[in-house]
């Protein structure tokens, strides 16, 4: 069964009846505003401090990562 509401003084409200007292539940929230003071970061601005650090890797190291992961034959 789905349930709708709001938020409303920092409570969730619902739109309609509540589930029975004692149920659970999963709250999934379906659209929110977006603050325009701070926005997303990306995956590069986030990791920039450690992409292109690694250091002795060998040569083939991304072609054959299943082999230095898992030890399967190389390519």
């Amino acid at each position: 069964m789905t349930y709708t509401g709001h938020v409303q003084n920092g409570q969730l409200v619902f739109d309609g009846p509540a589930p029975p007292e004692g149920a659970s539940f999963r709250l999934e929230l379906v659209s929110a505003a977006i603050s325009e003071e701070k926005p997303a970061i990306t995956f590069a601005e986030r990791y920039a401090s450690v992409i292109g650090k690694a250091e002795n890797l060998p040569a083939d190291a991304a072609s054959n990562v299943d082999h230095y992961l898992y030890g399967h034959p190389k390519k």
